[in-house]
């Protein structure tokens, strides 16, 4: 019986080894969507206000050069997963690509989305730095602890 598969997916290596494991250990008859939360950069590009102060306004530039890497970087990783799956023997038909904007927080954005009817959630243990996950906490912790009725794979 086929299964639907969420896979939260960054540009890390972490996020890439849970497309290669599904790629590898589930039949090509599951439907697959590769999701990515995008942060919030976006909106400081778009800030104008005579009260921002000159230093920021002067990195601003700066700001949408990173908005528009980053988006390069998930639209790379996104076909690096595709690719993947395709080469495994997955149909086109059952992979689907999905790009949000971040809404409620990455995780609960992620859970958000699998309660539309997934069956498990597969991601790597880390996409951050080991830095930022040791005073925020990972993604993919912050999936497993809050997650209801639904299976989770974590990929290491």
């Amino acid at each position: 019986m086929a299964q639907k598969i969420l896979i939260p997916i960054d540009d890390s290596q972490n996020a890439l080894r849970a497309v290669a494991l599904v790629a590898k250990s589930f039949t090509t008859d599951n439907q697959v969507t590769l999701l990515n939360i995008m942060l919030d950069t976006a909106t400081l590009c778009k800030m104008d206000s005579p009260e921002l102060i000159p230093l920021f306004k002067v990195q601003q530039a700066n700001f949408c050069a990173l908005e528009s890497k980053k988006r390069e970087l998930v639209k790379s990783a996104m076909q690096q997963a595709k690719e993947t799956l395709l080469a495994a023997g997955f149909a086109a038909d059952n992979i689907s690509i999905n790009v949000q904007d971040k809404q409620l927080g990455v995780a609960r954005d992620i859970l958000a989305e699998a309660e539309k009817g997934y069956d498990l959630i597969v991601l790597g243990r880390r996409g951050v730095s080991g830095l930022k996950e040791f005073f925020m906490g990972s993604i993919s912790q912050k999936v497993l602890n809050a997650a209801k009725d639904i299976s989770i794979l974590i990929v290491t």
